[in-house]
């Protein structure tokens, strides 16, 4: 092989040589690199995988949190519907309870729609009403002393209380804190739930003439009921300084004319221990008693008592007032245009009292401590839930609900309203 030929040769297979060299070099310099990024490439997708699984509370970013209980804390418990379910599970408790007023045990005494009342379900229209677990209430609120204060209609929701948690605790003591007209200890929980009477909240009694004159007596007035607007009923008096809940109510005995008939036995208004001249109507009485035991019971409460307010309860007579042959027959809830029908003020109907009481309450307690549990809404649309005939009295019983019933929805947006509500 010529000289040329075989010097080209050998310099090529030398460069070639010295450039898989090169390569190699180059190769193996880059190795580390692409194996570095490889390795952060598998632990930056771990990490966002991992970031990802982690729930959004754990990383400090909670207004993306769904939190169940934020939509109960904002829901409007007393708007809703009732909703007819008829695979309803068994009522709470049944017509064995004896703390049961006879004429509100609708299943003893035969009503035809009785065992269809529990079968109708509140749907709050912004979420889903809590069901009531008695075992839990007891638990959470051990060590507790509940007070209901008012008229038969907070009987009414005590009685359903009772009976609900009764079922599930067989270790009860009968128990009257001071002033009430009945009262029970749950003994393995010291859970303590009492009912305080009083019609007006304001103390009253008979009311007759001086033969020696007055100020009334110049006014005509011969007899009546003296109602003392700045002086709380006895039978309650002592209750915010034991009671860490209270459960007010008012309203219904306002405008009883067979007690307080306007001409015969009129409400005569004291403050101070002296009558109010000019007399005050019912109406200013009732704003003036509201006024005055609002400020008695933030006075005397402690600070922690709960403090609350149940709006008024409505009555479904129809064809006439309960002493005018009205009744309440319906086996059904009622639409919501026949609620209003019923109740509208404009209509001034037999049973406009219950949106006019709330007008009443709702001015009195604006900037108060209350807390409002507002069961009128709901209950409006229930004319099918009274005892009526079976009520055992010479007239129906449009006033009064049955047991089991609608009450018993009333302590369930108690019990939701404290534990969404107040207490949170």
């Amino acid at each position: 092989m010529p000289w040329n030929s075989t010097r080209a040769s050998s310099m090529a297979t030398k460069d070639h040589r010295l450039l898989h060299h090169q390569n190699s070099k180059r190769n193996f310099s880059l190795f580390p690199l692409l194996s570095l990024l490889c390795f952060a490439s598998i632990f930056l997708a771990l990490s966002l995988f991992r970031k990802a699984s982690i729930p959004l509370h754990s990383r400090g970013i909670s207004r993306f949190r769904s939190d169940p209980n934020a939509a109960l804390q904002s829901c409007d418990f007393s708007d809703g519907t009732w909703i007819y379910d008829p695979d309803a599970p068994p009522q709470r408790y049944d017509s064995t309870c004896k703390e049961i007023f006879k004429g509100w045990n609708c299943i003893a005494s035969n009503k035809s729609n009785a065992r269809e009342l529990i079968k109708w379900k509140w749907k709050p229209k912004q979420c889903d009403l809590p069901s009531f677990d008695p075992v839990r209430f007891l638990e959470k609120y051990r060590d507790t002393s509940i007070g209901f204060i008012g008229d038969s209609l907070n009987r009414n929701m005590f009685v359903s209380l009772f009976c609900t948690l009764k079922r599930v605790t067989g270790e009860v003591k009968k128990w009257r804190p001071v002033g009430s007209d009945r009262g029970f200890t749950f003994l393995h929980y010291n859970l303590t739930i009492a009912y305080h009477r009083t019609n007006l909240l304001a103390r009253y009694g008979r009311w007759s003439a001086n033969s020696n004159g007055g100020e009334l007596e110049s006014l005509g007035y011969k007899e009546g009921f003296r109602v003392d607007i700045d002086v709380p009923e006895g039978t309650w008096a002592e209750a915010p300084s034991f009671h860490d809940i209270l459960i007010f109510n008012t309203g219904h005995w306002w405008w009883a004319p067979s007690k307080f008939d306007p001409l015969k036995s009129p409400m005569i208004f004291f403050e101070n221990g002296h009558p109010v001249i000019p007399p005050l109507h019912p109406h200013v009485g009732l704003d003036k008693v509201l006024k005055h035991m609002v400020i008695y019971v933030e006075k005397r409460a402690r600070p922690s008592t709960v403090k609350i307010f149940r709006t008024q309860s409505p009555r479904h007579f129809e064809g006439g007032d309960w002493d005018q042959g009205g009744s309440c027959q319906r086996l059904q809830p009622l639409l919501p245009e026949q609620v209003e029908e019923l109740f509208s003020l404009k209509n001034n109907g037999t049973n406009v009292e219950a949106r006019v009481v709330n007008q009443h309450l709702y001015k009195a307690l604006e900037g108060s401590n209350f807390h409002i549990l507002d069961i009128t809404r709901m209950s409006e649309l229930r004319a099918d839930a009274h005892p009526s005939a079976a009520g055992g009295k010479k007239h129906d019983d449009c006033l009064h609900w049955c047991l089991p019933g609608v009450t018993d929805t009333w302590n369930d947006l108690f019990i939701a309203h404290l534990n969404f509500k107040v207490r949170n």
